[in-house]
């Protein structure tokens, strides 16, 4: 019986996916499904703040913020997209490292921003305690998590013949109702929606209906 090591599993996926990535990261940032983000979380966000950027596949998201005028750090648990993100010839410090054992400091950062992370990893309540401990009291998270009919979703079909993968399924409405057990408040929230999805399709419905449709769901939490 072979035996399924999700970390391991998760550097071969996401090395095996950086140059595919690497290809396609600008365009989300600047004119796709990534677009509104950044200026969602700066918005709230000080001048200079501390963000770590959990997550960060090739550093274009790191990058921009670094533009800002803000004090990014980037983490990826896949080498190859750290080496995408240390090519741009920037300062930020970028490093290799799992979203559930992060190599900083307790309260050491502003803000965190991680965006389809916590979808991928083994245990996203581990993960999420990890992102509180080292996010300082008052500090802001920012967290996308992708609808249940995005394409990425498709990872974890495999399940329903026993396979592993590294999806482990969770949706927007099951990250809120962990983030606030865990002691987060929600302070704001940014629905991301299919092309073709216009305002009369969600008018009038729940969140989590809302989010149901989405292709990605977008939390701004506060720790506590």
């Amino acid at each position: 019986m072979n035996s399924f090591n999700w970390t391991v599993k998760s550097k071969q996926e996401w090395n095996d996916r950086a140059d595919f990535w690497n290809s396609r990261s600008k365009s989300m940032w600047d004119s796709g499904s990534r677009r509104d983000i950044i200026p969602f979380l700066t918005s709230h966000l000080h001048s200079q703040a501390k963000v770590l950027d959990v997550g960060c596949g090739d550093g274009y998201g790191t990058y921009k913020l670094h533009a800002l005028g803000y004090d990014p750090v980037g983490v990826d648990i896949s080498e190859e997209m750290i080496a995408y993100a240390k090519k741009r010839g920037t300062t930020i410090p970028f490093y290799v490292a799992d979203a559930s054992n992060l190599p900083v400091e307790i309260e050491s950062v502003d803000a965190i921003l991680s965006i389809n992370v916590l979808e991928w990893v083994e245990v996203p309540a581990i993960a999420l305690q990890e992102l509180k401990r080292v996010l300082r009291k008052g500090g802001l998270l920012c967290v996308g998590i992708l609808g249940p009919t995005a394409g990425p979703r498709a990872t974890g079909f495999r399940k329903v013949y026993g396979e592993k993968t590294i999806s482990n399924s969770m949706m927007p409405w099951e990250f809120q109702k962990l983030a606030i057990e865990m002691g987060f408040e929600l302070e704001d929230e940014l629905a991301v929606y299919k092309e073709g999805v216009t305002e009369r399709h969600y008018e009038g419905l729940s969140t989590p209906l809302k989010q149901a449709i989405s292709f990605m769901w977008v939390f701004l939490l506060r720790k506590k």
